[in-house]
């Protein structure tokens, strides 16, 4: 999908790079037979105006985090850990797709791009990514503040009578300025302005739930979804045949997805007689998305975030805010199931998979003003 926009994008004239951060190297498989994906920027054979990046995150660790994990090698060593088990423990889980993201980063700011894509790994790995750099925030006011003096001052005495090296000031450098810049990579994604999510599905209950969960947590981080993208849709020439009965399936999922994203164009790909690959089958993917409704791939589709969570300052409740545009206040209604809150409008349901630090709140009030509607909750 990734790349089927990429190659739309570029054929508009605009220079346009597409680059993936997922560990699975298929994006120079799904550009065609002949084309070489590699760390850095490299033109597509036969397609004017499109680069392609398969970024490394070994490249990336060495970047921005070896001297942290020198550091951190020796300590685990010292304590008796296996040398090569010792460098595998330096490398938190999901770390290396987090440097990834930076080449983002890079590329914005060298300016050199009419339009940027990246295809990024599954939707798990991804949500704990966008939660870091808040999280990085913390660490930037919190760390390198009195801390870092204090640990400056008592790491001799900590040599002395602990036996333990506190980081030096290659690391403390080295860890602060990765902090820095997720942070300014984390305000650029939030960018609504110029920069969107894209979420693509199979028309599955399962990935469909997923997806939903992922829109929540999307709009809870302030990341502006603008489009989902539901693929592998079967046609309705699949009706009275053995497919006939998946395509039942699928318009019911359809009916939920089209009601739980709302108001989120859903763009539909159907299910290809062969698999996408290569420049024709991208373009055929690239015209069954867009060009139905006139699309320009690289525009953003959509312009508001339609939900936001928060807490309260003192943790003891909670806000849900929903753009329902054209609902009246009486066709609504609220239930909340575990983790889901559903929503009625007028006979319709819409089905809100919250977030987790929300399991022990239920529903105290609700309000709708404004074509929004806000739900409060509290501790149940």
């Amino acid at each position: 999908m990734a790349a089927a926009t990429a190659r739309r994008c570029a054929a508009a004239g605009r220079r346009t790079i597409v680059l993936s951060t997922d560990p699975a190297h298929s994006l120079a498989d799904v550009l065609g037979p002949d084309v070489v994906v590699g760390s850095r920027p490299a033109p597509v054979a036969g397609t004017a105006h499109l680069w392609a990046q398969q970024v490394d995150a070994g490249e990336e660790l060495e970047r921005n985090w070896s001297a942290v994990q020198a550091w951190l090698g020796e300590l685990l060593v010292e304590r008796g850990v296996e040398r090569i088990a010792a460098e595998e423990l330096t490398v938190p889980p999901g770390t290396d797709e987090l440097f990834s993201l930076l080449e983002l980063k890079r590329h914005r700011e060298a300016g050199e791009w009419d339009v940027i894509i990246v295809d990024c790994a599954p939707t798990g790995e991804t949500l704990r990514l966008l939660s870091f750099p808040d999280v990085a925030r913390w660490w930037l006011d919190k760390v390198f503040g009195r801390e870092h003096q204090l640990l400056a001052a008592a790491r001799p005495l900590a040599r002395t009578f602990l036996d333990v090296a506190l980081p030096d000031e290659r690391v403390f450098a080295e860890v602060q300025r990765l902090i820095t810049n997720l942070v300014a990579m984390d305000e650029l994604l939030r960018d609504g302005t110029s920069v969107s999510v894209r979420l693509v599905m199979n028309p599955d209950r399962m990935v469909v739930t997923e997806a939903m969960r992922t829109f929540t947590y999307l709009n809870l981080y302030g990341y502006l979804t603008d489009a989902v993208v539901v693929n592998r849709v079967f046609p309705e020439e699949v009706e009275g045949t053995y497919f006939g009965a998946w395509r039942e399936v699928q318009r019911e999922q359809l009916a939920l997805v089209e009601s739980g994203f709302a108001p989120v164009p859903v763009l539909r790909a159907p299910y290809f007689a062969e698999e996408v690959l290569g420049p024709a089958m991208l373009d055929r993917l690239g015209d069954a998305i867009f060009a139905p409704r006139g699309l320009d791939p690289a525009a953003v589709l959509h312009r508001q975030v339609t939900q936001a969570v928060s807490l309260d300052d003192d943790g003891r409740g909670a806000r849900l805010r929903l753009e329902l545009p054209f609902a009246r206040k009486g066709d609504i209604s609220l239930k909340k199931i575990g983790l889901e809150l559903v929503v009625g409008v007028d006979g319709q349901r819409r089905t809100i998979q919250l977030p987790s630090a929300l399991a022990g709140f239920s529903p105290a009030s609700a309000a709708f003003a404004d074509g929004a509607l806000e739900v409060r909750f509290a501790h149940a």
